[in-house]
């Protein structure tokens, strides 16, 4: 148990590392740096570079951005089966819809509870 903790300590962590070394040397905003992510998870996730990964380190590569392009590509994969070519357009959202969803009620809760301000 203790290994499996220290493997998804370790991708996850290297995951944060390649993200903190794009923002402190290129001009890209986390803006730019969340899209490149999430679409590396998705490419990888076509090439069957990511499920590997997932499979090694569970959480480490499924908490972190690229894991969200991860479960957009594999619901979109798995609905193509399923449901044909709809599919493609339909599978990301309904194996993501969870999470967008707690992501957006709890943003709301902390909003109201912390005023949150803009930076200057």
């Amino acid at each position: 148990m203790l290994i499996e903790f220290l493997k998804a300590f370790l991708v996850g962590g290297l995951i944060c590392v390649i993200g903190q070394i794009l923002l402190d040397n290129t001009k890209l905003n986390p803006a730019h740096i969340l899209v490149i992510f999430v679409t590396s998870g998705v490419i990888l996730t076509a090439l069957g570079i990511y499920e590997p990964l997932v499979k090694f380190a569970g959480a480490g590569a499924t908490v972190p951005l690229p894991g969200f392009g991860y479960s957009l590509a594999k619901g979109a994969i798995e609905a193509v089966r399923k449901d044909g070519i709809i599919g493609a357009f339909t599978g990301g959202i309904q194996a993501t819809a969870a999470g967008v969803a707690a992501a957006t009620f709890f943003g709301y809760i902390m909003s109201v509870i912390f005023n949150p301000k803009t930076k200057q």
